[in-house]
C-alpha cells in the first residue's frame, strides 16, 4: 500500500507542477441542465482553473474546452478543490476526474507543444 501511496503522490506532485497554459473554458455545476458558461483560465495536466463566482470546495463541475490536436471538444468533469480570491475576483481551481486516456496524452501534447513555442505562463 505504500507504493501506491508513493506513486499517487508522485502523480500528484507532477500535475502540481505541470506548466498552466491559457485556455478559454466552458463549466457548468455538474448535473445541472444549465447552459455551460464561457470563462477564461488556465489548463494543466489533470485539472484547470477560472475566474469566476458560484462554486465551492469540493463541487462537482463539467469542463469543456478545445484542443487543437483534438477534432472534438474535451469533455471533462472534476472537483474543485479550492478557491482562491486573486486580481480578478474568485478562482476555482479544479482537478479531473477519470479523465479518458486519449484526453489526458493530447492536454500532455498540447502543453508540450506551447511550451516549446514559449507560451506556458
Amino acid at each position: 500500500m505504500a507504493e501506491r501511496n508513493n506513486s499517487m503522490s508522485d502523480k500528484a506532485e507532477d500535475r502540481r507542477d505541470s506548466p498552466r497554459i491559457p485556455m478559454r473554458l466552458k463549466v457548468r455545476r455538474a448535473g445541472s441542465s444549465a447552459d455551460f458558461e464561457a470563462r477564461d483560465g488556465d489548463l494543466s495536466l489533470g485539472g484547470c482553473a477560472w475566474n469566476g463566482p458560484g462554486l465551492e470546495a469540493g463541487a462537482k463541475v463539467e469542463v469543456r474546452f478545445t484542443l487543437p490536436i483534438l477534432p472534438d471538444e474535451v469533455e471533462a468533469r472534476g472537483e474543485v478543490l479550492h478557491v482562491t480570491d486573486g486580481p480578478q475576483g474568485p478562482a476555482a481551481h479544479v482537478r479531473f476526474e477519470d479523465l479518458p486516456v486519449e484526453a489526458e496524452l493530447a492536454i500532455a501534447r498540447h502543453l508540450d507543444d506551447m511550451r516549446l513555442q514559449g507560451e506556458p505562463r
